[in-house]
C-alpha cells in the first residue's frame, strides 16, 4: 500500500495532477479511487521522459479515468518534503514534485490502466468522498481559490 508523509527519500521525480471539473467554473470534480490504497483523489502520476507536463497531465487523466480534458491554469507547485515523500510497497521512497493543473472534462472514454483505478465519479467540492488522499486536499483547496499566481508549497 502506498503511504504518504514518509521520510528519507531515495529519489526525486516530477509528477502532475489535475483538478478536473465537470464544466467550466463548475463545482463538481472528477475523482478516482486508487487501487493501491483505496483512497479517493485527483488523477495524476509521473512525467515520462520526452513528455511535456501538459502531455503528462492529459495522459494520466485519460489513463486513470478515461476522460479527455482541456488543461487550464497551473494551480500550484507542491514539493514540501514533509508531505511529498511517498513510500511504495517495494520499499522505494520518492520525493515527488507535483505540478497541479485545473482542467475541464471534455469527453468520456474508457480508462486504459484499470489496475490503478477502482472507480471514478463526480463529487461536489464541498462533499469530497472519504478516505481522501491527504496531499490532494491542499490542491483542491488551492484550486477553489481564484488566484492570479500559482501556489508554491
Amino acid at each position: 500500500m502506498t503511504t504518504y508523509h514518509a521520510s528519507e527519500p531515495h529519489c526525486l521525480r516530477l509528477s502532475v495532477s489535475a483538478v478536473v471539473r465537470r464544466a467550466r467554473g463548475g463545482s463538481e470534480l472528477l475523482l478516482m479511487r486508487r487501487s493501491d490504497n483505496g483512497r479517493w483523489g485527483l488523477p495524476g502520476g509521473y512525467v515520462e521522459p520526452g513528455e511535456s507536463v501538459a502531455e503528462a497531465a492529459a495522459r494520466e487523466v485519460r489513463e486513470e479515468t478515461g476522460f479527455e480534458i482541456e488543461l487550464g491554469r497551473l494551480v500550484g507547485v507542491y514539493s514540501d518534503p514533509a508531505c511529498m515523500v511517498l513510500a511504495y510497497p517495494n520499499g522505494e521512497r520518492v520525493h515527488a514534485v507535483n505540478l497541479c493543473f485545473d482542467a475541464i472534462a471534455l469527453r468520456a472514454g474508457e480508462p486504459t490502466t484499470p489496475w490503478e483505478t477502482l472507480e471514478t465519479g463526480y463529487f461536489p467540492l464541498d462533499a469530497l468522498p472519504e478516505p481522501f488522499v491527504p496531499i490532494h486536499g491542499i490542491r483542491v483547496t488551492d484550486a477553489r481559490e481564484p488566484a492570479a499566481w500559482p501556489r508554491v508549497r
